[in-house]
């Protein structure tokens, strides 16, 4: 057993342009914009988007860690899952703002009505409300 309590998850994202995923995160699929870091040339080396109760660090394709984009790997590896209110209003406002829908909301067996969507770098994004 560990000896320490686990406080916090922080997923961390891949992106090949951290400002243009800053903005679609944000402006697309409702995101609270969170800080951006830079280094000292100016290129953006972190960013943050706060989700709920919690935040998502958007990290830079790295060769030393072995870190990529899924665009550059034309496959997702992961997705995201996130709960959200009201599910067909979130859906409306992703579409209208371009987001690539990929599955409409419908409610699963699984208890929840959720969409799928993929971000600019095709990652994969699920929303979701429960079914009560």
């Amino acid at each position: 057993m560990l000896d320490t309590n686990i406080r916090r998850r922080i997923p961390t994202l891949v992106y090949r342009d951290i400002p243009a995923a800053h903005e679609f995160l944000t402006t697309v699929f409702g995101f609270e914009p969170g800080r951006i870091a830079r280094a000292p040339d100016g290129t953006v080396h972190h960013a943050e988007v706060t989700a709920g109760d919690g935040v998502i660090w958007l990290h830079p394709v790295s060769e030393r860690f072995g870190l990529q984009s899924p665009e550059a790997l034309d496959a997702c590896t992961e997705g995201m899952s996130i709960v959200v209110d009201d599910v067909d209003a979130h859906y409306r406002h992703a579409d209208q703002h371009g987001a690539d829908i990929v599955h409409p909301p419908t409610d699963q067996p699984y208890g929840y009505r959720e969409y799928i969507a993929r971000d600019l770098e095709q990652r994969l994004w699920s929303f979701m409300s429960p079914l009560t």
